[in-house]
């Protein structure tokens, strides 16, 4: 059978349509279309696709059995390594990772391996199946898991099947972290996947305690020491905004992509007035930045009524750390990318709102710690970009309420939790921490895989206190 070396195309909306709406942009492959993919792959005796999956799915296996028809074992397969695949076959930037190392990357496109994932995940999620709970023993042991995110969630669904009682202490009113406030209702539809993957996870027999800190309600000690935990995993991820300092910050109209975001999301700001949040979006919107969030919040920008959103980023087109598809969408939605412009100031008018974004243009020079090459300043070549709005999307730091009230347990000079890479010990015993407080901000699926590494190496060090 001859080679077919392009993937079978996602329906999606019409960009001019969808630049309106929250609806879901990608439709999802229907059945004879997830077969005719699967049917792309060459089942290689040495599969390197799945050394780039940071929660080791077994790739080669469930596309076996979608070449088969055979769903139901499909997606049995993926749910042994990942707790949250229909959130990853939608969000996991594959082209860096599983479909980065397929064979026929070498010569066409990659298996579409993450909209198969995708496929099967909605296939048994549509079916609406009874959860089975976990039968506990009476003498389990108790996890507390602080952080109702991809990491915290991961940890918590691996812990329950091993049969430990487990807690999650989630800040917010509602779980989910990221998936919940961050990634826009257009990419990963909340009720109808968020919510039901957590859901699933309740009662398969996790706790979730929402509006619940710790930090202030109570400690990690007080976890371990009073109300009998006997392990604690920390995945409170990066939700502390950065911005660049320069003037003019705090003006009207200058928002944190945050702030912006979870407004937009989880109040579900752009439903105003039928939820009570409201949100100002100006005629012009520039956002400061070059990754998945920076696109977010310029797509959710268009679609609150924006006339005109620009990205402006201060390295070029190659170096954007955005996901292929998301910068794809975003142009085709019509989105403004100013690359190699940097801003230095941010200017208001006699009112204290933000009436024009004043930028530098760049170059690139040496490579610089990160292995990009470095943005230069062409010195005199100052502009001004005339935005009522601007969102600074230039990354996230941790936030210190946990780590600063859990005496023993160290954090680098960003605030970083220090834990151990394969296992997520930290420095304080039965303490672990995975995800984005531990490495920065980064991706879902990498926050997961620290989610289920901790998992494995709490379940061996709770074997050995026994």
């Amino acid at each position: 059978m001859a080679l077919i070396l392009e993937k079978h195309k996602m329906p999606e909306q019409d960009p001019k349509l969808r630049a309106r709406n929250f609806q879901e942009v990608a439709l999802g492959y229907d059945e004879e279309t997830a077969v005719a993919e699967a049917n792309r792959c060459l089942t290689c005796k040495n599969p390197q696709c799945r050394t780039g999956c940071p929660v080791d799915i077994n790739i080669p296996a469930f596309i076996s059995k979608i070449k088969e028809r055979d769903f139901d074992s499909a997606i049995g397969i993926i749910k042994e390594s990942s707790s949250l695949p229909a959130v990853c076959g939608r969000v996991c930037p594959q082209e860096n990772q599983c479909e980065k190392h397929c064979v026929l990357a070498h010569k066409g496109d990659a298996v579409a391996i993450g909209r198969l994932e995708r496929f099967v995940a909605d296939y048994q999620l549509d079916k609406n199946e009874e959860v089975k709970p976990i039968e506990f023993a009476p003498d389990a042991q108790k996890v507390a898991v602080i952080g109702a995110g991809p990491a915290g969630l991961t940890c918590a669904g691996d812990l329950a099947r091993k049969g430990y009682r487990v807690t999650i202490f989630e800040a917010l009113h509602v779980a989910g972290g990221v998936l919940s406030y961050g990634i826009p209702e257009f990419r990963l539809p909340k009720d109808k996947i968020v919510k039901r993957e957590i859901d699933n996870l309740q009662k398969m027999g996790v706790t979730i305690e929402v509006n619940s800190i710790v930090g202030r309600l109570f400690t990690v000690d007080e976890l371990m020491d009073e109300m009998g935990f006997d392990a604690v995993f920390v995945g409170t991820g990066a939700g502390l905004p950065h911005f660049m300092n320069i003037p003019g910050e705090s003006l009207n109209g200058v928002y944190s992509s945050n702030e912006f975001l979870t407004r937009c999301n989880l109040m579900k700001a752009y439903d105003f007035p039928n939820h009570a949040t409201p949100i100002k979006i100006g005629r012009k919107v520039a956002v400061v930045g070059g990754g998945n969030v920076a696109m977010d919040a310029a797509r959710t920008s268009l679609r609150l009524g924006a006339e005109k959103v620009y990205i402006v980023y201060r390295r070029s087109e190659a170096e954007l750390p955005a996901r292929a598809e998301e910068v794809h969408h975003a142009k085709e939605e019509g989105i403004d990318f100013k690359l190699l412009n940097n801003p230095v100031e941010i200017l208001g008018d006699e009112n204290g709102w933000v009436k024009s974004l004043k930028c530098i243009r760049m170059e690139l020079g040496e490579p610089d710690a990160s292995g990009r090459r470095r943005p230069v300043a062409i010195e005199g070549s100052e502009f001004e970009l005339d935005v009522d709005t601007v969102i600074m999307a230039i990354g996230n730091g941790p936030n210190p309420i946990v780590a600063s009230t859990t005496p023993g347990m160290d954090t680098n000079k960003r605030g970083n939790i220090i834990a151990d890479e394969e296992t997520g010990a930290t420095t304080k015993e039965g303490v672990f921490a995975g995800g984005d407080i531990v490495t920065g901000a980064a991706t879902v699926i990498l926050a997961m895989g620290a989610g289920k590494k901790a998992a494995a190496a709490i379940d061996e060090y709770l074997k050995s206190k026994k």
